[in-house]
């Protein structure tokens, strides 16, 4: 340990003026409880890495919020899951302050002499996950609680080495928030575009989606290590796929660069789990879940037409209606997809459109290549600065 860090648990580093408690009971907060509109909840799915994932958010009035007002966030503070994925953490941002820490979770508030933002990037240290797999209760799944968080080792820096090492960091992870906002609204942007086009329109003039674009287009058989997408790695909200494993392909959807594929099942259809693909080489085929659709648009309408449709929210509503089976296990079949009413799109406008794209496309890969080499950046300085085997002034230099 480098000279002047003090060996501490985290209830130590809590103490003083901060806080390791329990988010409200169950008893505490129902169902019922739950409004359209109000103080947003942060619960385990709302917690991301290293930040609080707003989308899909639950919400109680404000009433509600001042009766568990002990339960109310700060700036700085630290939400933990209580259970599943314990190595997970979400630091409260200034806009985040006054939300609730819901049910199922666990609260860390630093005590004075402690910098939130240091005490997060600690607890995204590997020994730290290591310690808190290691110490996790529960024989089917990790259970987390205020004795366990509490017990953590820390090893603590001064105050100002800790804000030195937060703000390296801290400037890595503004960068990838940066690139990554920028590349939402450059999609945002093309489809309203696309929407304003009018490209998703329905017809009545017996023009069917298969007349414009392949469906689950035939491609030959990928090589064994082929690049695999599961369900888990299509986004929500942007075309770029979260992750890529090399296996040997077991059967299910093919695809090559240029080609959307979106999910037909529930609750990842209704979800909008969608990809455009644009990381295999050339002509390599990529492989897929079965419960995948794949969609290609070539020549006037460009390959980023079939993804921007496939995010229309008219067309996902149809899809949606198409679905049969049961409850559990609803799908829309390709045979839907492809009867899909849709009016023909202009030759000058769609060329357009396909322009605008490619170029936005192309930025938008700039970007994210720039936050995953941030990310990796970050990933490997972590361990360095919060160990003191690297110092700042040595990354400065």
């Amino acid at each position: 340990m480098p000279d002047g860090w003090q060996p501490m648990m985290l209830g130590d580093a809590c103490a003083d003026g901060g806080t390791v408690q329990t988010g409200p009971f169950g008893s505490q907060l129902h169902a019922e409880d739950y409004v359209p509109e109000g103080v947003p909840v942060v619960m385990p799915v709302n917690i991301g890495d290293g930040r609080i994932e707003a989308r899909g958010i639950a919400r109680v009035d404000e009433a509600d919020a001042m009766r568990l007002a002990r339960h109310r966030l700060k700036a700085g503070d630290i939400v933990y899951s209580r259970r599943g994925d314990i190595t997970r953490r979400g630091l409260v941002r200034r806009e985040e302050a006054g939300w609730l820490c819901g049910t199922g979770c666990l609260l860390v508030r630093a005590g004075r002499g402690v910098d939130p933002s240091w005490l997060s990037y600690w607890l995204a240290t590997p020994w730290v996950h290591d310690w808190l797999r290691g110490h996790a209760v529960g024989a089917t799944m990790p259970n987390l609680n205020t004795g366990i968080l509490s017990a953590l080792p820390v090893e603590l820096p001064p105050l100002e080495a800790q804000r030195r090492i937060a703000g390296v960091l801290g400037a890595l992870d503004d960068l990838i928030d940066t690139n990554q906002k920028i590349s939402v609204d450059l999609e945002r942007l093309l489809a309203a575009r696309f929407t304003l086009a009018g490209f998703d329109e329905p017809s009545n003039d017996g023009h069917r989606l298969a007349d414009l674009i392949s469906i689950n287009p035939p491609y030959r058989k990928p090589r064994t290590d082929a690049p695999y997408i599961d369900m888990a790695a299509l986004p929500t909200d942007r075309a770029r796929v979260a992750s890529v494993v090399q296996r040997a392909p077991s059967g299910g959807a093919r695809f090559q660069n240029g080609d959307t594929v979106m999910a037909r099942i529930t609750p990842c259809l209704e979800n909008g789990k969608t990809a455009y693909i644009d990381l295999l080489g050339p002509d390599e085929v990529g492989i897929g879940s079965t419960e995948f659709i794949v969609l290609r648009s070539a020549g006037p309408l460009g390959p980023h037409w079939s993804y921007f449709l496939a995010r229309s929210p008219r067309f996902r509503e149809y899809a949606v209606q198409h679905m049969s089976g049961t409850s559990g296990r609803q799908r829309c079949p390709a045979d839907a997809i492809e009867r899909y009413s849709i009016a023909m799109p202009d030759h000058l406008a769609a060329s357009s459109f396909a322009e605008l794209a490619e170029v936005l496309f192309e930025a938008i890969r700039t970007l994210d290549d720039e936050a995953h080499q941030a990310a990796h950046a970050r990933d490997e300085l972590l361990p360095l600065l919060l160990s003191g085997r690297v110092r700042v002034e040595d990354v400065a230099a």
